[in-house]
C-alpha cells in the first residue's frame, strides 16, 4: 500500500480512502464528487459517514463504530485512525490517517502534504484517539 498525498486542506478522508483502494487522489476525489462528497465540507474532518461511504463505494467495509485507541500493538492490520483530535466551536475534528501492518512492519500513512515522509512510523509522536478497522 501506497500513501497518496491530499491536494486540498481538508482532503485528508479523500486521500485516506484513495490509498486504501489503491487509486489516486484524482480518482477517489472524482467517486467521492458523485457521491456528494467533497474536500471543501469541512465535516470531512468531523464526521465518518463520508469515509465510510466513499470505501463502500470502492467495496471495501468497515467496522460499524469506532473503537478507542488503546496501543498500536492491538491495533487491526489496516484501520483508519483519528490523529490531531481536537474541539473547536463545540465540535469534534481530526485528521485521517492510515495504519497498516505489510511485510511484517507496522506503519502509518499520512497524506498531509507538507511531511517529509508520508511512511510514518512515529509512533510516539502521533496520539490517536480512536480508529475504524478496514476489511478487504
Amino acid at each position: 500500500m501506497e500513501p497518496v498525498i491530499q491536494e486540498e486542506l481538508s482532503g485528508c478522508g479523500i486521500a485516506a480512502s484513495a490509498a486504501l483502494a489503491g487509486v489516486s487522489y484524482p480518482d477517489a476525489k472524482r467517486v467521492a464528487n458523485g457521491l456528494g462528497i467533497h474536500a471543501e465540507d469541512k465535516t470531512l474532518w468531523s464526521d465518518t459517514r463520508h469515509v465510510r461511504t466513499l470505501l463502500s463505494a470502492f467495496h471495501m467495509a468497515t467496522s460499524p463504530a469506532e473503537t478507542p485507541f488503546t496501543s498500536w500493538d492491538a491495533l487491526p492490520d489496516k484501520a483508519l485512525l483519528s490523529i490531531k483530535w481536537h474541539r473547536q466551536g463545540g465540535r469534534a475534528f481530526w485528521h485521517w490517517v492510515v495504519f497498516v501492518r505489510q511485510g511484517g512492519c507496522a506503519l502509518v500513512l499520512d497524506s498531509r502534504k507538507n511531511l517529509r515522509s508520508h511512511v510514518r512510523r512515529d509512533f510516539g509522536r502521533m496520539k490517536p484517539k480512536w480508529f475504524i478497522e478496514v476489511y478487504d
